[in-house]
């Protein structure tokens, strides 16, 4: 199944900012895939775009495209080592990770129909696993104003519905719920932020506090067992001249120590299942502390390890968390996160799939989600960018027929 044609241009997700899409022809068909762009980046992502920003990121890959045509588009990885040498930097500095991420879905996207075969098949003809999905139900930090809560994000987890339509309303209803609340108790209209998450003028105490009262209100009205999670993203809290975390909600400054209690306190307090990047990024033996001492609590790494493989190695070794985020554009290529993903589950991490802030409305992560065996995915509640991704579980859902939720907690 081989590479026929690809032409790439500048497009634009639902926050505005550029991405590049990328068009691919195998088999007689077409893929296209449009790169996503976060707001709270790690220091070890892959480049978006090259020096010239997307515009030029856009204009390259004519000049290397034919050394992309004649590759098979089944082989994930061969076409991932392909762009990669065709880069020549660790990072993508050079033709930009944005234009790597589309290029190698894009294929995938084409091979998958020129085989007739869900794209999740192609990446795992064996996947029958569906993944819960975890919502964000209040946002904070950079997703964010300056008013909104600290942390980044109050997720939400249906963890005993007993389908993916069930699961997908549950978030919904929880999401409905605290905004309702909102309405009731703040005296001015509360808006969203990037990933369609309240935002609302609390300390990040209380937001957590009302995330985790409207999930028990759902949870008791429907039977069904809903968890609270926090994505703390505290590289964007913390300062490394002082080696403090601040938390501008409520005035908040601790060090290290103090942030591991804080973390440990929260979990404790609210009954945490889920807590992620609780520490900035390089500090591997605090992460570890915390997932040898939070044995209820996923611990997951995301700025931690950006979805490279060197940077999960060394996770392992210290034993730093027990669930990993994966988002191919961290990385670069499909391959290289399908690499990383493997190694993850290998090593019994729990694997989570994830959009960006700035996501648009490719459905592609569902598939990757399912296709790389992940226990929980990352999508969002509300907007179009993210229904995409939920309706697309919907479909694979009726598609898969002996598929079964993922065992997760």
């Amino acid at each position: 199944m081989r590479v026929e044609a690809l032409s790439a241009r500048v497009a634009f997700n639902g926050r505005g900012d550029p991405g590049i899409e990328a068009e691919v022809s195998a088999g007689s068909e077409v893929g296209r895939a449009l790169s996503p762009s976060g707001a709270s980046r790690g220091i070890h992502e892959a480049v978006p775009f090259s020096p010239g920003g997307p515009d030029e990121t856009a204009r390259l890959v004519s000049s290397y495209k034919r050394r992309v045509v004649g590759e098979d588009a089944t082989d994930i990885l061969g076409l991932a080592s392909t762009i990669k040498k065709i880069d020549g930097t660790p990072n993508y500095s050079r033709i930009g990770g944005s234009a790597a991420y589309s290029i190698s879905v894009a294929a995938a996207v084409a091979a998958s129909r020129a085989r007739g075969v869900l794209l999740c098949r192609l990446i795992d003809p064996r996947c029958n696993t569906l993944p819960y999905p975890l919502g964000n139900v209040i946002g904070g930090g950079k997703h964010a104003g300056e008013k909104s809560p600290s942390i980044q994000e109050v997720l939400v987890a249906p963890l005993g519905a007993t389908s993916m339509r069930e699961a997908i309303q549950l978030n919904f209803d929880v999401h409905s719920r605290v905004g309702r609340e909102l309405s009731s108790m703040l005296p001015y209209p509360v808006g969203r932020g990037d990933e369609g998450g309240w935002c609302p003028g609390l300390t990040d105490e209380d937001a957590i506090q009302l995330a985790s009262e409207a999930a028990r209100e759902v949870a008791d009205r429907s039977g069904r067992k809903i968890r609270v999670g926090v994505d703390f993203a505290a590289g964007s809290l913390y300062n490394p001249k002082d080696g403090r975390y601040r938390y501008r909600a409520s005035g908040k400054s601790v060090d290290r120590e103090g942030q591991l209690s804080y973390v440990a306190e929260l979990c404790d307090r609210f009954d945490l299942f889920y807590v992620e990047d609780p520490l900035q990024e390089e500090d591997f033996d605090g992460f570890a502390h915390l997932t040898s001492s939070l044995r209820k609590t996923l611990v997951v790494g995301d700025d931690l390890y950006t979805t490279n493989l060197e940077r999960l190695k060394e996770g392992a070794r210290r034993k730093s968390t027990s669930g990993v985020i994966v988002k191919v554009n961290q990385v670069g290529t499909l391959g290289e996160a399908e690499e990383f993903s493997s190694s993850s589950k290998r090593g019994g991490q729990t694997l989570i799939a994830s959009h960006r802030s700035g996501d648009n409305e490719d459905p592609h992560l569902a598939d990757i989600a399912i296709g790389f065996g992940c226990a929980l995915i990352k999508c969002g509640i509300i907007g179009a960018e993210r229904t995409a991704k939920l309706n697309a579980l919907l479909m694979r859902a009726e598609k898969l027929v002996r598929a079964r939720m993922a065992k997760v907690g």
